[in-house]
């Protein structure tokens, strides 16, 4: 059986993760406009993405790059 796909909006916050973000604030701004989330919102659904295979499988370099940024803050705490 094939894997089920991510939805749109799962690919969206991937997609959002792969950019550069200048200056302070910039990256929430375009969480509320493009996404329509609230920050908190959308960081517990990446949170979630980062553990869902079918996201792995989608972008697996932004998905392991941020699985390495979360471990190294978690090591520090």
């Amino acid at each position: 059986m094939e894997q089920e796909r991510l939805g749109r909006r799962e690919q969206d916050i991937l997609a959002l993760e792969r950019r550069v973000f200048a200056g302070p604030g910039a990256k929430e701004r375009a969480i509320r406009e493009e996404l329509g989330l609230a920050p908190v919102r959308y960081y517990q659904l990446l949170n979630a993405l980062l553990d869902d295979p079918r996201a792995l499988a989608h972008d697996p370099v932004t998905v392991n790059r941020l699985r390495r940024v979360r471990e190294r803050r978690r090591a520090e705490r």
